[in-house]
């Protein structure tokens, strides 16, 4: 009695398919739940009882209590996914504004009203405020 080898020609097309299928489906299905659980701490509706419970229907009874979950609170998932992403962005914009305006190299016009402004005062002459503008003007 040797050993038995298992080779490629060993294993059925139609068997490397139902695998992968498997793979596929369970790989799938762990997406969803994570889905699902991300959206329950999301849903700003929920009190944490709702999220509480609803948290050990899909931890204790997984199929069950995504399936549950997605066919009645389902419906409003995209929309908070949308909400979330929205808000970021708002965010990483508002963030962007405030650094920039507040680093940012100051547009020709608020540098020529500014020239003027010290011009007025008296603080430089005309020539000096000649200068400066063709600086600002032409770099």
């Amino acid at each position: 009695m040797g050993s038995y080898v298992n080779l490629a020609y060993d294993y059925p097309v139609l068997g490397a398919f139902w695998t992968v299928m498997w793979i596929f489906l369970w790989v799938m299905w762990i997406f969803l739940l994570f889905r699902v659980i991300v959206d329950i701490f999301r849903d700003d509706s929920m009190n944490g009882w709702a999220k509480t419970g609803w948290l050990v229907f899909t931890i204790v009874l997984p199929f069950l209590g995504v399936f549950v979950y997605v066919i009645a609170r389902g419906k409003d998932m995209g929309k908070r996914e949308q909400e979330h992403a929205r808000a970021k962005l708002e965010a990483t914009d508002r963030y962007v504004r405030e650094t920039v305006g507040a680093t940012g190299p100051a547009s020709e016009a608020d540098q020529l009203a500014k020239l003027s402004d010290i011009r007025a005062r008296g603080d430089i002459s005309d020539e000096e405020f000649r200068r400066a503008k063709e600086k600002v003007l032409h770099p």
